[in-house]
């Protein structure tokens, strides 16, 4: 559940570490989507897909490693 606005006469209570986990999922998956190859899937096979996505997961935890 997204937090409520601090504003908001009603408040539901949201549990921020299942936040924080979704909000990382999210991220990773648009920085995946950012590589064309991955979000158009113009492979042919379904064999080499998953493998373009453990190449690009690769490729974005050197990113990470290197900073």
């Amino acid at each position: 559940m997204i937090p409520m606005r601090k504003n908001r006469k009603m408040r539901k209570v949201a549990d921020m570490t299942i936040y924080t986990l979704r909000n990382m999922v999210g991220r990773c998956f648009n920085k995946l989507k950012n590589s064309r190859r991955l979000a158009s899937r113009c492979d042919k096979t379904a064999d080499r897909f998953p493998g373009f996505i453990d190449i690009a997961c690769i490729r974005l935890s050197l990113r990470y490693l290197s900073t």
